[in-house]
């Protein structure tokens, strides 16, 4: 029996549950959730709005799209952070948490410099590349995140660890959005003209970023990172291009050589699928029935966002009481059953409650999913030699059935309507529900060291 098998005799009970929340492992995740979130907006959105009010025109602001792009490519240099070590961090903080500072640091610089680039008084190339080197620290930040917490967190507490860093996730988004509005709404008040206000927004938003750096520094070094550590300290001498080569041939080798590895790359473009699918058109459906952008913002962002938050702690608590395939198949199910509500939506018409049960629905229902989702994909990443890339090398192909195989949902949406719409988007669950049954009956889960049972 294997020792997976060994920690999870039984269901736990929720008092159980929930005190896996407040482990130390689990604390230190929350935290680090938080310090992911808080950049991505900082390059996105909040910097379009501040590029709005300054006067930019619509097609350059629209260019900035383009400043996600390291988001999607972070696995080109994922082998980096784990064949290389950094110097004097990673001796004083170990291999994981001295990268993992060192991105945060070069993060909070990257910061300062976007809030010194006013978009009325600078080349929108240069503030271009301000924001993407927020983008591309942010996203070192995320591998280096997502390889702690998958190596620090045992099995039975990555979905708990998930669940954390998903709320946490909101929460840094949240307040680098609708905080930094709030704080440079407040600076505008006290005489600051535009330019200055968003300055000393940005410039508070990089004093807030050193919650992530205390809570790196705080967090112990990953116990599967020693094997690691001698495996760097054995070939400490190597060329470092040599070493990078080596650490990415090895990631890929160590993942394509085991049992149905393709079927599981499948699975992992295809489980989230029916979630892209019905989202990419969400906005225009609820939209087309007549509501206005205030009425879906005050849904979205009140019981929509507390709707992600409870599904995500829901999915934890799922996660550690049933094994991992049951709980794929329960995630799976509901995520895609949810979008029923949407299809009940258009036959009802403009009715907000139904809009507010329709979005609670979907978002709670997809919290489940996601967290379920990930502590499937955290368990295919066993090697802390290749965490970081392998982990990255998924969450850019789970973005593929996000970003590629939803292009045609517009057209699926004209051609079928509405109602029809959304039921389709259950149905195109049912290509992963078959592949998870295949998975399963072939042992996949076995292979894993997880669910011996099923």
């Amino acid at each position: 029996m294997t020792a997976a098998a060994e920690s999870k005799p039984g269901k736990p009970g929720w008092r159980e549950a929930f005190a896996v929340y407040l482990k130390p492992r689990v604390l230190i995740v929350l935290f680090l959730g938080f310090s992911a979130g808080l950049p991505l907006a900082l390059s996105g959105s909040t910097l379009r709005l501040w590029m709005r009010q300054s006067s930019i025109d619509l097609e350059t602001i629209g260019l900035f799209a383009l400043v996600g792009t390291p988001y999607t490519i972070k696995f080109l240099w994922a082998p980096v952070v784990d064949a290389l070590d950094v110097p004097l961090l990673s001796r004083w903080l170990g291999r994981r948490r001295g990268w993992l500072v060192f991105s945060q640091i070069i993060m909070i610089g990257a910061i300062v410099l976007l809030g010194l680039c006013d978009p009325a008084k600078v080349a929108w190339q240069i503030l271009f590349a301000a924001a993407l080197f927020v983008a591309t620290a942010a996203a070192t930040q995320d591998i280096l995140i997502d390889a702690y917490r998958i190596e620090s967190l045992p099995e039975g507490e990555q979905a708990a660890g998930m669940a954390s860093y998903v709320a946490a996730y909101r929460i840094g988004t949240l307040v680098s959005t609708a905080g930094m509005l709030f704080l440079v709404t407040g600076f505008r008040e006290m005489q600051f003209d535009l330019g200055s206000a968003w300055m000393l927004g940005y410039f508070a938003m990089s004093a807030v970023a050193v919650i992530g750096v205390a809570t790196a520094i705080i967090g112990r070094e990953p116990e599967r990172s020693a094997a690691a550590a001698a495996e760097h300290a054995a070939h400490v001498n190597d060329n470092p291009f040599t070493r990078v080569l080596t650490a990415t041939i090895g990631a890929f080798r160590d993942f394509f050589t085991r049992e149905m590895a393709l079927a599981a790359l499948l699975f992992v473009i295809l489980f989230k699928f029916t979630d892209a699918f019905a989202g990419v058109m969400t906005e225009s459906f609820v939209l087309d029935l007549g509501f206005s952008l205030a009425e879906y913002a005050v849904v979205i962002k009140g019981v929509g966002l507390a709707a992600t938050l409870a599904g995500g702690f829901a999915g934890g608590f799922v996660a550690r009481a049933y094994p991992l395939a049951t709980s794929l198949w329960i995630g799976g199910v509901l995520q895609a059953v949810a979008n029923v509500t949407f299809s009940i939506q258009a036959l009802v018409g403009h009715d907000t409650t139904m809009l507010a049960v329709a979005i609670v629905t979907e978002n709670f229902t997809s919290g489940i999913g996601t967290v379920i989702y990930v502590a499937y994909l955290s368990s295919l990443c066993r090697n802390p030699l290749h965490t970081a890339t392998q982990y990255a090398l998924l969450t850019a192909l789970s973005a593929f059935g996000r970003t590629y195989l939803s292009a045609g949902a517009g057209y699926v949406a004209a051609a079928s309507g509405w109602f029809w719409f959304f039921i389709i988007c259950v149905l195109v669950a049912v290509p992963s529900l078959l592949l998870l049954a295949w998975l399963q009956g072939r042992g996949h889960f076995k292979t894993l060291g997880l669910d011996p049972k099923t």
